[in-house]
């Protein structure tokens, strides 16, 4: 009796046993990479819901991965690459018998999210994808289509203001060229390009004026230079025009200064930028500083045939005359004008250099005679 008691109490047990078994889950998928394979080794992370509990397993190299022995319940199944979660799927029911499935195709949620950055660039989001989107996604979408649209304004308005200024600065419209160029400034104080042509026209406005009123222009144009270099402090042609207006303020070591940096940058264009400067160097009257910048420009570039005929004519303003009236030439000077010939026979100065020729042989010929005409002084004697 007693065995038979021991049996019968032995039976409820194994019962309660396997019905703990029942209630057991299992969930199961496969991942699938960017590029469309298998994925080898990805972290698959299951977080229970509804109770604490956190479970974790890893992909095979055929992608596939399974985790059995799970309570059933509400899970969160999250995959990660490289210790950083790339992909989620939330409210995961757990369910008796067979697993549950959840696949990660990160190929597909790539494609999926392109997309929908794209169409939440343009604003155009689809029915579907809008379905899809959480309430916190939903409201940084619409935050993310206001600040576009006030940028898209914006942007218009500052593109308006900025063609309407270039416009009038290629007219020679100086005044509304810098009315328009500020309205442009205070929509967008980092376009370096604006206080660039900002500078342009107040330079220009300066070329207009006279005294004080003209010094305040340049000093104005200075200024936005200043703020445009400190936008783009790599953009030559800044330090280039900056270098001039420089110039034009008669501070011609910072002018100096400036066209070095424009060198640095921009090696290939030296000759340009000191032509440029000896030639507004020669409309304010300072010979010495002229020549040393086309001399520079020659060194920088020997084939800058119009730095060769401006060179010679430095020269030539350097010429003496003697008490008899004899003209003398700086040596080079005959070569600087052969030498723009050489590279420019028909260029602008080319007349003018042919001239400069003429005059300098008809000199040399007055004072020194030639060896045959040497030669019949002496027989004559």
């Amino acid at each position: 009796m007693i065995a038979i008691k021991l049996v019968r109490a032995a039976v409820p047990l194994l019962l309660v046993a396997g019905w703990a078994v029942a209630q057991t889950s299992s969930i199961a998928g496969t991942v699938i990479g960017e590029d469309g394979t298998p994925l080898k080794d990805a972290v698959v992370k299951i977080t229970r819901k509804d109770i604490k509990g956190n479970y974790q397993t890893k992909s095979n190299r055929k992608g596939e991965y399974f985790h059995a022995g799970l309570p059933l319940g509400m899970y969160i199944v999250s995959l990660e690459v490289n210790a950083k979660e790339v992909d989620r799927v939330d409210n995961v029911r757990s369910r008796l018998g067979d697993a549950t499935t959840v696949d990660f195709n990160l190929q597909r949620a790539k494609q999926r999210q392109e997309a929908f950055q794209k169409a939440a660039e343009s604003g155009q989001i689809t029915p579907e994808q809008a379905r899809a989107l959480t309430a916190e996604q939903r409201a940084a979408l619409e935050r993310t289509s206001k600040e576009r649209q006030q940028a898209m304004a914006k942007n218009k308005a500052l593109n308006d203001a900025f063609n309407t200024g270039m416009q009038a600065l290629q007219a020679k419209q100086f005044d509304q060229a810098a009315e328009t160029f500020i309205k442009a400034a205070e929509m967008d104080p980092k376009q370096h390009v604006v206080w660039a042509h900002l500078a342009d026209a107040y330079i220009g406005q300066g070329s207009e004026k006279t005294g004080a009123e003209q010094e305040a222009l340049l000093n104005k144009g200075l200024d936005a230079y200043v703020k445009a270099l400190e936008l783009k402090p790599d953009e030559a042609a800044y330090h280039n025009n900056y270098a001039l207006a420089l110039a034009r303020a008669k501070k011609f070591p910072e002018a100096q200064a400036e066209l070095q940096k424009a060198v640095q940058i921009d090696p290939t264009n030296a000759g340009r930028y000191y032509y440029n400067l000896g030639a507004l160097l020669v409309n304010s009257n300072q010979l010495e500083p002229s020549g040393d910048a086309f001399k520079k420009a020659i060194e920088a570039d020997p084939k800058y045939a119009d730095a060769h005929y401006q060179f010679g004519m430095y020269l030539v303003a350097k010429a003496t005359t003697t008490a008899d009236g004899k003209i003398t030439f700086p040596p080079g000077t005959k070569e600087a004008f052969q030498k723009y010939l050489e590279l420019r026979p028909d260029g602008p100065f080319a007349e003018s250099a042919k001239a400069m020729l003429v005059t300098l042989e008809s000199q040399i010929e007055t004072q020194y005679l030639s060896p045959e005409a040497q030669k019949k002084a002496k027989k004559k004697k």
